[in-house]
């Protein structure tokens, strides 16, 4: 089906590498609506939960305005443990991320919302776990040199200079740069959303 008969979708996120995987499965959103919510953790919310309580809050929020399109949101949360390694303020925080996930695995969780119009909605959580080797000195100053962590939950960006660090991915790879394709695919169409 050619995308321009395709209902409307919105994204309720400005993510580029959100827009990019759409696009590797045929979708184009017909529009890009940032969700303008609070995303500070609350007290004593898992890792799991904070990524499944953000994406249908960004969908509720975007949905108000678009009642007759499909709404997609994703919240991605890099976890070591309990503690969640958000976006690095500084370069000082993204040091202190990165030296914590050396040499040890931890879970990005992905929270995937989907609200239909006529408002029916599906949720999913994601999860991932992600391998890093030992980074010495070097490595972490030459990935911060590049800038490449700014913007990034966790500090490091998989599709790109931190793949060279990273030793394993058990679970969906595109979970990871941002937004899990399969199991998007899979709400999309389970709410009546056409993909051919």
């Amino acid at each position: 089906m050619p995308m321009s008969s395709q209902p409307n979708l919105v994204l309720a996120s400005a993510s580029p590498r959100r827009v990019a995987l759409l696009a590797q499965i045929g979708i184009e959103p017909a529009n890009i609506i940032p969700a303008e919510i609070d995303e500070t953790s609350l007290k004593g919310e898992l890792p799991r939960q904070l990524a499944a309580r953000l994406a249908a809050a960004k969908a509720k929020s975007v949905a108000a305005d678009f009642p007759e399109a499909f709404v997609l949101a994703a919240d991605t949360v890099v976890a070591c443990g309990r503690r969640v390694l958000g976006k690095a303020s500084d370069e000082t925080e993204a040091q202190c991320f990165l030296t914590l996930l050396s040499g040890r695995r931890h879970k990005v969780w992905g929270g995937i919302c989907v609200i239909a119009p006529g408002g029916m909605s599906y949720n999913r959580i994601v999860s991932t776990t992600v391998s890093f080797k030992c980074l010495t000195g070097a490595d972490i100053t030459a990935y911060l040199d590049a800038g490449e962590w700014q913007g990034k939950a966790g500090a490091y960006a998989v599709q790109g200079r931190a793949a060279g660090f990273i030793s394993g991915v058990n679970g969906s790879y595109t979970n990871v740069v941002g937004l899990a394709l399969f199991e998007t695919v899979q709400l999309l169409r389970g709410l009546g959303y056409p993909i051919d």
